[in-house]
């Protein structure tokens, strides 16, 4: 049994997994307050499915990339379960489970005939996005196999982006970083937007079940989250100064 914890984004999500099946799941849409809700969202989920915390294998973090303050909370939390329980820690790739969530879950978004152009058939990509703010988004690519064909990266979106990856390629972008390029890509024939997909402990099942098997686990100690860019605060302003 393993408790998948994701706190990525604005959503606040919590999962059982037993042997890679969900068995009760907790989540919520409203917006980053994530720290009010991680702790108890997780005894509910636990009194709800009725298992004990002594019953747990171990504990799966969403890793990032994605909010600072969202992802401290998450691998904090998970931490402080793992230290309490004495279980192995497993780190989730956010935007690797968000392609698995998406092929398990967006199936019909995507046609099981070859997308073709007029001159050659299109292999499918899939581009996870997070939201980082303005026009840029922390994204990779997999394909439908869900092999990643990219590294992470922080990339500014406009009208000229993946134009190298549309030549072969049907993208299908998604995630919250997603839905602000709905427009930029409506009249392009390589590109579906799909709105309104957003991250969930869920999707971490089979990555986290995998990992289990492997004994693939993180040091609890050491281990950081995969922040991608470097947290910028901001400078107060002082009176007289500005």
């Amino acid at each position: 049994m393993i408790l998948c914890i994701e706190t990525s984004t604005a959503v606040c999500s919590v999962a059982l997994v037993d042997n890679g099946n969900v068995i009760a799941l907790k989540e919520s849409l409203d917006g980053q307050n994530h720290a009010e809700k991680i702790t108890i969202f997780i005894d509910e989920l636990m009194k709800e499915a009725g298992v004990a915390y002594k019953d747990l294998d171990a504990v799966a973090v969403s890793m990032g990339p994605g909010s600072y303050t969202g992802l401290r909370i998450g691998v904090s939390t998970a931490k402080g379960f793992c230290y309490a329980l004495d279980k192995p820690l497993i780190a989730v790739d956010t935007l690797a489970a968000m392609a698995h969530g998406f092929i398990s879950s967006q199936l019909s978004a995507i046609s099981h005939q070859p997308i073709t152009n007029s001159q050659q058939t299109l292999s499918t990509v899939l581009c996870p996005m997070i939201d980082a703010r303005r026009m840029e988004v922390y994204s990779a690519f997999f394909n439908e196999k869900l092999e990643r064909i990219s590294d992470t990266e922080a990339l500014i979106i406009d009208e000229n982006s993946f134009m190298e990856m549309k030549r072969n390629n049907h993208l299908y972008l998604f995630g919250d970083g997603a839905d602000k390029l709905a427009s930029l890509f409506e009249n392009d024939d390589n590109v579906t937007v799909i709105e309104k997909f957003h991250c969930s402990a869920a999707y971490m099942s089979a990555l986290a079940e995998e990992a289990y098997k492997n004994k693939d686990f993180v040091d609890v100690a050491y281990f950081e989250p995969f922040y991608l860019k470097n947290f910028v605060p901001g400078i107060p302003k002082v009176k007289g100064l500005c």
